[in-house]
């Protein structure tokens, strides 16, 4: 989506923007994709394949995150589980 038409994605956490932006980056470098074509932090110049696979990758990896997470707070003595 082109940048500026939907608002809808903005970030909730402002202090997360940074964290997110390099997490960007580095899962475009474990790709493998060319970092050289992203100029200041413009995308525009990447096939809508490689960025996706990055948005794909990232989203991934956050759910990997956020399962782990669970699982260890389930753990916890007196946390009843989750179902």
């Amino acid at each position: 989506m082109a940048q500026g038409s939907d608002r809808s994605n903005r970030v909730l956490v402002r202090e997360a923007a940074r964290a997110l932006d390099a997490f960007k980056y580095e899962v475009a470098k474990e790709l493998g994709i060319d970092h050289q074509q992203i100029r200041g932090g413009y995308w525009g110049d990447l096939s809508s394949r490689d960025c996706g696979a990055v948005g794909g990758h990232m989203v991934r990896r956050m759910i990997q995150l956020a399962e782990q997470s669970l699982a260890q707070a389930d753990n916890r003595p007196g946390m009843p589980p989750v179902r």
